[in-house]
């Protein structure tokens, strides 16, 4: 099930608490996680965890991680039904998974554990 939260939502901590300096989640992602106020959030759960989360910000990808490539893609196709994408940079870590659920990826990279996806125009919001 895919919910959507900020942090002011009641159970935003009940669910993403154990996200927040997780060594785990840092080291496959490597980016740390924050709460920030203006995000809003994409969570993917199951039996009352959090398998997987997009967070997005005046839409731009801010964090992306998953248990399972399975619940980021459906999460990334309720995004591209509610969101128009800009230039985000991301975890280099679900290139594949970006590219399955139609993301563009742009080509001429300079960081190391990170690239910049995003959405034509065309394509958002269909």
């Amino acid at each position: 099930m895919i919910i959507k939260m900020t942090n002011k939502d009641e159970n935003f901590y009940k669910y993403m608490g154990r996200c927040f300096g997780s060594r785990l989640i840092e080291k496959q992602t490597n980016d740390r996680i924050y709460d920030d106020d203006d995000k809003k959030w994409y969570l993917y759960i199951e039996e009352e965890k959090v398998m997987a989360f997009v967070s997005i910000n005046k839409n731009v990808i801010r964090n992306i991680y998953t248990t399972r490539e399975k619940y980021l893609e459906e999460i990334f196709m309720e995004i591209k039904n509610e969101e128009h994408i800009t230039y985000s940079v991301v975890t280099n870590y679900y290139l594949d998974v970006y590219k399955k659920c139609g993301f563009k990826v742009f080509e001429k990279n300079e960081y190391r554990n990170f690239l910049t996806i995003y959405m034509d125009k065309e394509e958002a919001l269909v």
